[in-house]
């Protein structure tokens, strides 16, 4: 046996032992599937989304070994664990175990919007864990996109949590709603109204914001803008603002874009994919 053929049997050996480690990790709020190979890359998806929202990006940016999330209760997937706690933070422990149960070496973390407050959410409270960061069209403090600071909100997201989740009219209206999130090609219909209900009252009274300066791992913010230069530049000041706190940031905006950067402006966003596991 020559000496490529022997490093190509360990190579395939050690993917096998990964999917392996994989296969066996058990989580009662995610699941995780493995694909491609090379360095270890984690895709954390949003708010009622699937992990199919990355098929595109792991067919444009091959050669590395990618780690698809799972959130349950999202695009058909059972509430299990899910059915209760904190939706957010809980996924966002069980990322950090499964980096440690799988053997990971500071895997990149890519997460879109929810899945970026997960993401930052682990590399602040595990920085030793993680290699470096993307954070797709999210703000630290969600509500902050909207005007509101997490203190402000936390009177509305009750009520309204509490209003859609106490009588069948309110389940109805919160499944018609889940309906219209996301964008073209995204399937949102079958996610669980009350995991999406308790995820989304967290993520509105949520601020991380004090907690980027624990980030260690290079950190970089893709978002979007639209094409209508004054409201661009208000965007562009907000998330300025907003991620000042963070050591080095690099924000990187996608002009002409919906919040599904990666439907909407999908070359562009392969290419800052790209660049984020490259430079």
């Amino acid at each position: 046996m020559d000496r490529r053929t022997f490093l190509e049997g360990c190579a395939a050996a050690a993917a096998l032992g990964l999917a392996g480690k994989a296969a066996a990790f058990s989580s009662p709020r995610m699941s995780v599937q493995v694909r491609g190979d090379g360095p270890d890359v984690i895709l954390i998806p949003g708010l009622t989304n699937g992990r199919s929202v990355w098929d595109g990006t792991v067919r444009a940016v091959p050669g590395y070994r990618y780690h698809l999330v799972q959130v349950a209760g999202f695009a058909g997937d059972p509430a299990r664990g899910n059915a209760s706690g904190q939706v957010v933070s809980g996924v966002a422990s069980e990322i950090a175990r499964y980096i440690v149960d799988a053997g990971l070496s500071r895997p990149a973390l890519i997460g879109h919007s929810m899945g970026g407050i997960v993401a930052m959410m682990i590399a602040a409270r595990h920085p030793a864990l993680v290699g470096k960061v993307m954070a797709v069209d999210i703000l630290p403090s969600p509500a902050s996109g909207f005007g509101f600071a997490g203190m402000q909100i936390a009177p509305l997201a009750d009520a309204l949590f509490n209003g859609l989740m106490s009588s069948p009219q309110g389940r109805s209206t919160l499944d018609a709603l889940i309906g219209q999130f996301g964008g073209s090609g995204v399937s949102n219909s079958r996610s669980d109204s009350g995991v999406v209900a308790r995820a989304t009252h967290e993520l509105a009274t949520m601020d991380l914001t004090p907690e980027l300066p624990r980030i260690t791992a290079p950190l970089t913010v893709v978002y979007a803008v639209p094409n209508i230069p004054e409201d661009a530049a208000a965007i562009d000041r907000l998330y300025r603002t907003s991620y000042a706190p963070a050591r080095g940031v690099t924000l990187r905006r996608v002009p002409g874009s919906g919040h599904m950067i990666m439907y909407d402006q999908p070359q562009r966003f392969y290419a800052d994919v790209r660049e984020f596991l490259t430079g």
